[in-house]
């Protein structure tokens, strides 16, 4: 699905914690302080807002394609913009920030590619971008695909009706890397440590990691 009114429709729908979530599992993989941080699909700006109290960052911008959680992020970082990131002048400086995030976000866009490539210029040599990417191979959509042939989309998770593009770890690592960065670090949502799915992968002598990891949180550094 590509036509905008449909998808800005469907965005509208979402419940009020799909753009007020914060973030927490990123911690793992940030620098320990960053001056600025640029947020790509900030929500209602309420991880740039946790990184701020953390004493993560100092200074916060976010970007935001809905209207109303963008007006709301106003209030709670420095910068707020609302609009397209794909169609979008952005008024930053080139190697302004030390941290870009795009959580939950790369999917949803028509040429992903061209935003890394554009986010790759804000960036700061040797600052990083985090980006979360949901996991295509992840087994409950796999296996229904291939022995039930479905592929039925929903109002949130993988199959996400306003996702656009679709990735597995390589696919993912390739975009990530397609300008001047390179995957320095990959967590495995899914699989705390402890879990169903952490034990079965240790039984499979973790042959099963792409199957059972449903999102990967990639970090990847500029050269």
């Amino acid at each position: 699905m590509t036509d905008p009114s449909q998808l800005e429709s469907h965005y509208n729908q979402k419940q009020n914690r799909y753009f007020s979530a914060i973030r927490s599992d990123i911690v793992q993989i940030l620098p320990a302080a960053s001056e600025k941080v640029l947020e790509v699909g900030c929500g209602s700006g309420a991880t740039l807002n946790y990184l701020k109290e953390q004493g993560l960052s100092k200074w916060c911008a976010g970007i935001e394609l809905s209207a109303g959680p963008a007006l709301e992020a106003k209030k709670h970082i420095d910068v707020a913009l609302q609009g397209n990131i794909e169609h979008m002048n952005l008024p930053f400086d080139d190697c302004e920030f030390d941290v870009i995030l795009c959580l939950d976000v790369l999917e949803h866009l028509v040429d992903p590619w061209a935003v890394i490539h554009k986010l790759d210029k804000l960036l700061k040599p040797g600052g990083v971008i985090i980006a979360s990417i949901p996991n295509v191979r992840y087994y409950k959509v796999s296996t229904g695909l291939l022995f039930k042939g479905i592929w039925d989309y929903k109002d949130e998770g993988i199959l996400d009706r306003t996702h656009l593009r679709f990735f597995t770890y390589k696919t993912a690592k390739s975009l990530m890397e397609c300008s001047n960065l390179v995957v320095d670090k990959t967590v495995c949502l899914g699989m705390q440590k402890g879990g169903p799915r952490y034990r079965t992968n240790l039984l499979s002598f973790k042959r099963l990691t792409h199957l059972l990891t449903e999102q990967y949180l990639m970090r990847a550094i500029k050269k």
